[in-house]
């Protein structure tokens, strides 16, 4: 009789880790911990937001080519700069990950996280190819990540004239500021044929090896729409949409969003269900009722 195998001793130690993650993001959070980071946070975003709209449609916009083919342009590198420099003064003691300057990577994050190190995270630009192209679909995110958690998420669209924000323990919001905003609940929806789908480029989703399940899912559920990027999460925690999924995301595309999600009553963890929060490197949020649903599609299990 053939012996058992013994697990690797890095399996037990992912599976220590996600549990101490799961742990940590169940315990309630004292109403009002973060509330002295989210209006630094939206303050930053207001500056942010006057940095990246004087360069919106820009003739002279210089765009140039990051290694993975994506562009940068002068705006994403002013406002990253700017940000880093305000923390740098009013947060001194707080790590700062972006992603045109460096850190922000899984590895770095997760470590940060099991230190339980408060660090703030940054896109300057999420929609850069957006922004480039005159597309008003683009924002700057600003995250932290403390005690172990998503703390603080804000998410600043301002050629859309749109904001959400959210402050673990203290929900989830939109709109210009704390003095003048609507608190946001995802949906109700139970039945995946009722379903709403938001989801980004099919290639994604292919170079992984992982188009044909989307597109099953695409095709069982009530309606789909490509909003892509943070929109798509967004509109989750609005309740407007139900699901939301990317294949492959950096700790920039993701800490943000994250308590905003969450705090709105949604779920949000990686496509297999099994980080919770923004800790792995793909993501799915849905409205919590319908995440157990939706896994087997993104991972071709339990679909005939």
């Amino acid at each position: 009789m053939a012996k058992p195998q013994r697990k690797a001793p890095e399996d037990k130690s992912r599976r220590a880790f996600l549990e101490q993650l799961a742990q940590i993001q169940a315990e309630p959070v004292e109403p009002g911990t973060y509330l002295g980071d989210l209006r630094l946070a939206l303050t930053l975003a207001d500056q942010a937001d006057e940095i990246t709209l004087a360069r919106f449609g820009a003739k002279d916009l210089d765009v140039d080519q990051k290694p993975d083919e994506t562009p940068v342009t002068d705006a994403d590198l002013r406002a990253e700069q700017f940000l880093r420099d305000q923390l740098a003064r009013t947060r001194p003691d707080d790590q700062v990950l972006g992603e045109e300057f460096g850190g922000s990577k899984t590895s770095k994050l997760l470590k940060i996280q099991e230190s339980r190190k408060r660090s703030w995270v940054l896109d300057p630009i999420d929609g850069t190819a957006n922004y480039v192209r005159g597309l008003p679909v683009w924002a700057t995110l600003i995250g932290l990540v403390a005690d172990g958690r998503p703390a603080v998420g804000v998410v600043s669209a301002p050629a859309l004239g749109l904001r959400w924000f959210a402050a673990a323990g203290d929900g989830s919001w939109k709109g210009a500021s704390l003095d003048s905003a609507e608190r946001l609940r995802v949906s109700k929806t139970k039945k995946l044929g009722e379903a709403f789908l938001s989801y980004s480029s099919p290639s994604n989703w292919e170079d992984q090896g992982r188009l044909a399940g989307l597109i099953r899912l695409i095709g069982d559920v009530g309606r789909s729409r490509a909003f892509g990027d943070f929109w798509s999460y967004m509109l989750v925690a609005e309740g407007c949409v139900d699901i939301a999924t990317e294949p492959d995301l950096a700790p920039h595309d993701m800490i943000a969003l994250a308590p905003i999600v969450t705090e709105a009553g949604g779920l949000f963890t990686d496509t297999r269900g099994k980080v919770t929060g923004p800790f792995g490197t793909d993501a799915l949020a849905t409205n919590g009722r319908l995440h157990p649903r939706v896994i087997p599609y993104l991972h071709g299990k339990g679909l005939k």
